[in-house]
């Protein structure tokens, strides 16, 4: 079959990249915030501060599918 990669076409690996792939990467900067927050000694409140600024830009994303995905984009 010519245009695949392993049975799958562009359209198919693309979205598995933005499915998987990003939720991979969303979990490494969670992992990564979690791990600033507790080599800074950063506290209850610290934490909560950099857990809510941080991955306030990743529930914008998320919030930015939901909304293509309800208007049907």
């Amino acid at each position: 079959m010519e245009g695949t990669v392993f049975g799958l076409t562009e359209a198919q690996i693309s979205q598995l990249g933005l499915t998987w792939g990003l939720a991979g990467f969303i979990g490494l900067m969670l992992f990564i915030i979690w791990k600033v927050a507790r080599e800074s000694k950063a506290g209850r409140f610290g934490t909560f501060v950099l857990f809510f600024v941080l991955a306030f830009g990743i529930f914008g994303f998320l919030m930015k599918q939901v909304i293509q995905w309800m208007l049907g984009l």
